[in-house]
């Protein structure tokens, strides 16, 4: 069906004479067949926005409908792909049209002509449903890909599938319905981005997703299937933060999303992700990561997509039974896209000129995270951690998007300038950030890492916090009326700050510390404040006595301590 434009106002386009069309239709637009997307409907005319530069389109021009919505091919290939924000491969574009992406380009988002080694793990006469594995490839060193039954097939029987080298074109399964109908499967199906992948049941997290971030996974952790954001001005780190997460987190697969952010900085994404090595397998991180770039100088309209784009493809490995972790770096540059898209469809603004549906459509997209049961005859959990970076102007955390986002995540994680400022990385304030998974994950840390592990927590908590305090105290009658054991908190505290909370992600050692290490750390600081805490008590000795440099520069070379030889911090507990 084709339709005519009778209105171009930036990325949007109103078009009439197509009476079929229905909201979120994708549509090609003017000569050079634009890729867009339906999103208001009005009487006769519809409201389209288009996901390219819109330059030279006039009205009476041709719109075409492709009759269904804007959808992501799910299948093997994925992985160490780089995406633009609807899911076209920048590499294949770079070799149709060179550096600059030309308009009304397309291209399929997995490769037709690569040839995949299928493996299938059912036979015929099998019963199969919807979320069933039928068999895998094996896409990278790391990563298995299961073949996945669409989620809206319904009981079936197969009666034909083979193993063997096939495209992801070819058919590689044949199955009857109840009504005596034949489908063919083949090694993908399409998914539309803006409608959840379906499961049996959501579960409550009960293990931390382990980041190698001290300050993180031992003060504010986020648990395997939940939400968090961070927040901050600009400079503060909001980005290196994310760049840590995908790298070192022990998700199975990282969905990376570059969503309207400067070019430069994912051009250091694109570079760095090759060369770095999985602390676990020893391959190139990018064998489990899937990354889309979608940057500032991209069409707005697209920017837009690509956050639904990466949620459905973080979906898709969490129905294979993975462990996801997916990073949106920034939300607001989404929001600010939605904020363009609502000020052309002239709808009514909300707070600081974003649409008022902006909470809603913040809470739809945090809320697609979670542990749950898959669909398939198969026992199947997995899961599916968001990550949002949110970039307030100038760091005002009373932004309408910080705002709706604190609103819907449980974690919090309160990046600050003046920390970033005093070269303290990260440069999360660990007196405002906060958890809320951390009575959920009590149970796992005890198990895993030491019965004295949230106990050591708190007091180190409590012990920054009254820091806080001294502070004041010593800003206005001076640091030598304070009693021994008020020097001794501030000592300590000093040194969970300096030499605990305080991270090089630019050192090969520091940038990642195991839960095993971070746990040691912290007693070691722990143990040296409850010793040193009973002498003054008894008048024994001072704290400038039993905090010698010595022990301060013991304890500042833990974080230096390489993984193969943690049992030195053992060691260094006992002759405290």
């Amino acid at each position: 069906m084709k339709g005519r434009i009778v209105k171009v106002s930036g990325p949007l386009v109103i078009g009439t004479g197509i009476p079929q069309i229905k909201m979120y239709d994708v549509v090609r637009v003017g000569k050079e067949k634009l890729i867009g997307e339906v999103i208001k409907l009005e009487g006769d005319k519809f409201f389209v926005q288009v996901y390219e530069p819109t330059t030279g389109l006039a009205v009476d021009d041709e719109i075409e409908t492709t009759g269904e919505p804007l959808c992501v091919e799910l299948g093997p290939g994925l992985i160490t792909t780089i995406y633009d924000g609807i899911q076209r491969p920048l590499k294949t574009l770079e070799d149709i049209s060179g550096y600059f992406i030309s308009r009304g380009i397309s291209a399929f988002a997995l490769d037709r002509n690569k040839l995949w080694e299928f493996v299938a793990t059912k036979k015929v006469n099998d019963k199969i449903v919807g979320g069933d594995i039928i068999g895998y490839v094996q896409e990278t060193p790391v990563v298995k890909h299961y073949i996945l039954v669409p989620p809206d097939v319904e009981e079936s029987e197969i009666i034909e599938i083979k193993s063997g080298k096939f495209t992801v074109e070819d058919i590689i399964c044949r199955i009857k319905t109840k009504d005596e109908k034949i489908k063919e499967l083949k090694m993908y199906h399409k998914w539309p981005v803006r409608k959840p992948r379906p499961y049996k049941e959501k579960l409550p997290p009960t293990e931390p997703l382990f980041t190698g971030q001290r300050v993180i996974d031992t003060f504010f952790p986020v648990g395997k299937g939940g939400t968090s954001c961070v927040p901050g001005p600009f400079g503060s780190g909001k980005t290196v933060i994310q760049h840590q997460l995908a790298k070192w987190s022990d998700a199975e697969i990282i969905v990376y999303i570059g969503c309207g952010e400067r070019g430069n900085e994912m051009t250091d994404v694109l570079t760095e992700f090759p060369e770095l090595k999985d602390p676990k397998s020893g391959y190139p991180l990018l064998y489990r990561t899937v990354l889309i770039a979608n940057t500032s100088n991209m069409p707005v309209a697209a920017r837009e997509a690509s956050i639904y784009t990466g949620i459905t493809i973080a979906e898709y490995f969490r129905d294979m039974g993975y462990s996801v972790a997916l990073m949106a770096d920034s939300t607001s540059r989404w929001a600010e896209a939605l904020r363009e898209i609502s000020g052309r469809l002239e709808e009514m603004p909300g707070e600081e000129g974003y649409p008022a549906y902006l909470p809603k459509k913040v809470a739809e997209f945090y809320e697609r995270a979670g542990k749950v049961k898959t669909l398939g005859s198969e026992e199947r959990i997995g899961n599916l951690t968001i990550t949002g970076a949110v970039s307030p102007p100038g760091g005002d955390l009373s932004d309408p998007v910080v705002q709706a986002t604190l609103k819907v995540v449980k974690v919090f994680w309160s990046l600050e300038d003046w920390l970033a400022y005093a070269r303290h990385f990260p440069a999360i304030n660990w007196l405002t950030s906060y958890s809320l998974y951390l009575d959920q994950l009590e149970e796992y840390y005890k198990t895993n890492l030491g019965e004295d592990f949230p106990q050591l927590r708190t007091e180190a908590m409590a012990i920054l916090q009254r820091e806080s305090e001294l502070k004041e105290i010593v800003r206005l009658i001076g640091y030598e009326t304070l009693s021994e054991q008020d020097k001794l908190v501030l000592e300590i505290a000093r040194m969970l700050r300096e030499d605990f909370l305080y991270q090089s992600a630019f050192d090969p050692v520091d940038t990642y510390c195991s839960a095993k290490k971070q746990y040691l750390m912290l007693k070691a600081i722990m143990t040296l404040y409850h010793k040193a805490k009973e002498k003054i008590l008894a008048n024994e000795s001072t704290v400038k006595n039993l905090i010698t440099s010595e022990i301060k520069d013991k304890i500042s070379k833990l974080r230096f301590t390489p993984e193969s030889q943690i049992e030195q911090i053992k060691e260094f507990i006992n002759t405290l």
